[in-house]
């Protein structure tokens, strides 16, 4: 069964590479006449729930983008596990990773007072990322609406298609490239990395390794050699794999441009981060980070054309899906 479902998916991501199957048939303003308070239920939680929990936005920003790469935005992220279909919550890029899913619960269930089996969890989840964003300070944009939910999980095509923290600048592309997304978009969506923090599990190697792709090539003035310095001491060699450290430590609750000025400076937390500059033979992503750093108006106007589109890959829409009952299970 996971072999046949892993052959859908790698079918649907050739297909993502021609068109971003569905995204037409979304719309602004869906539930206006369907269900009116639909985006103010949803804001309204994402804030108090940020506003507990600063970390928060950040997880419901990746709950999004871990959602989007396995099988498209259809919300198989927010599945258990049941007999015969292993949760993508046990993947290896999100178990003890992901976060959030309690503010998913709620949202859904007051949406289900107001209006049963009428907002879809992939929109929920689309929505809660503008809003969270948009609450640490970003950007905001129109979120286009109509999606359903998928019946199936994928744990193969978690493990498959998200990126790992150590990822070259090819491996990058070639992922991004899989969901029909462009190094522009790339780019643009690594500066979510502005918010948020990480594992020492994930960032352990980028400090040990002393490989040229971790940092910007050069270090005149020792600012990579005094990062790293501070990183080795929250981060040893072995233990304390669940030791957290922030992706910006500059701005780490704040939604900026500050990432890019971070990578240029060679201190990206993660290995992922840094090769964005290291392994860029040609120049022109440099250009990019260059031209955000410099512009934070660029740089939110750029994550929010991506954003969008990330939105769109693969959707399920009309006859496809269900509209779920509970997030976390398919309708009985």
């Amino acid at each position: 069964m996971e072999r046949t479902r892993l052959l859908v998916i790698l079918i649907s991501t050739f297909l993502n590479s021609i068109t971003l199957s569905g995204s037409e048939l979304l719309v602004h303003d869906y539930y206006k006449e369907k269900c009116p308070l639909a985006e103010d239920i949803v804001r309204h939680n994402v804030e108090v729930a940020v506003l507990k929990d600063p970390r928060l936005a950040a997880s419901l920003l990746r709950l999004h983008f871990h959602d989007c790469f396995v099988m498209g935005c259809d919300a198989s992220v927010l599945l258990d596990s049941v007999e015969g279909m292993t949760s993508e919550k046990l993947a290896g890029p999100n178990l003890n990773s992901l976060r959030g899913f309690e503010v998913i619960d709620k949202i859904k269930y007051l949406l289900e007072e107001e209006c049963p089996v009428t907002v879809s969890c992939a929109d929920i989840l689309a929505m809660a990322a503008r809003d969270a964003v948009e609450l640490r300070g970003g950007p905001r944009w129109e979120v286009l609406l109509g999606r359903k939910d998928s019946l199936e999980s994928s744990f193969s095509g978690a493990n498959l298609f998200i990126p790992a923290p150590n990822s070259s600048l090819e491996a990058l592309i070639d992922s991004f490239k899989q969901q029909g997304l462009d190094i522009e978009d790339l780019v643009a969506l690594s500066g979510s990395h502005t918010i948020g923090r990480a594992r020492c599990l994930s960032f352990r190697q980028r400090i040990y390794e002393a490989k040229e792709e971790y940092h910007y090539g050069y270090d005149r003035y020792k600012r990579y050699t005094n990062f790293r310095r501070i990183l080795k001491s929250m981060c040893p060699v072995e233990g304390r794999d669940n030791k957290f450290a922030p992706l910006d430590f500059q701005t780490p609750k704040r939604f900026d441009n500050h990432y890019f000025i971070n990578i240029l400076e060679g201190k990206g937390l993660l290995g992922s981060d840094n090769v964005l500059i290291s392994q860029d033979l040609y120049g022109k992503i440099t250009e990019q980070v260059w031209a955000y750093a410099s512009s934070e108006k660029l740089f939110f106007a750029s994550f929010a054309k991506s954003m969008i589109k990330m939105g769109n890959i693969n959707v399920l829409t009309e006859i496809e899906g269900e509209i779920r009952r509970h997030c976390r299970f398919v309708n009985a």
